[in-house]
């Protein structure tokens, strides 16, 4: 893969009713090239709208890949990598980090009705996870819009060390640091002061 193929990783960092998104451009030289914040509701179904939202901003046409950090950030608010790859024309892959029977008891177990249909839905809508080996690490991907075994060749290109993709690891820092920041700028309580 070329060195200056860039890829938009997009994290999540979450304390309360609201999860920080992170979203950074990053070559597969490890060169990071631009970022940008938005926010989706914890527990929520906004997920999905808030990555088309913060990929809009960016306004990067030279971004190749879409990398997200896992399938349900902020507690259960499923993306639907369809959705991101229509409305982006990009191949867009989920990674996740460790082995697991999947969500569907997860959900089960934390919503009733028609907000547990509704990410039942989108989450069985998604492609299977499959397992891919980079180095000494195991990593696990669902992919959107790759054609063979590209989305492979996609996360080994883009994993340095410490077996997480460049683009999904620095938007997780990112994300945590605007966090952060949004805790000390807003800390509890601070919303109902006047002066």
């Amino acid at each position: 893969m070329k060195p200056g193929t860039r890829a938009l990783g997009i994290a999540e960092s979450y304390r309360g009713a609201e999860s920080t998104l992170a979203g950074c451009v990053v070559r597969a030289d490890s060169v990071v090239d631009g970022f940008a914040f938005g926010s989706c509701t914890v527990g929520g179904t906004d997920a999905t709208d808030a990555v088309l939202d913060l990929f809009s901003r960016l306004e990067r046409e030279d971004v190749q890949f879409l990398l997200t950090a896992g399938i349900a950030p902020a507690w259960f608010n499923i993306l639907n990598l369809h959705r991101l790859h229509d409305a982006t024309g990009l191949p867009v892959l989920s990674v996740s980090f460790e082995a697991s029977e999947g969500l569907e008891a997860g959900i089960d177990d934390a919503f009733t009705g028609e907000a547990r249909d509704r990410r039942m839905a989108t989450y069985r809508a998604q492609p299977p996870r499959h397992p891919v080996a980079v180095g000494d690490n195991r990593l696990f991907v669902r992919g959107v819009g790759f054609t063979d075994d590209r989305e492979v060749e996609v996360v080994r290109a883009f994993t340095r060390e410490g077996g997480r993709p460049e683009p999904v690891r620095v938007a997780r820092l990112a994300a945590r640091g605007a966090d952060e920041l949004r805790r000390l700028s807003h800390p509890p309580g601070s919303e109902n002061n006047e002066e």
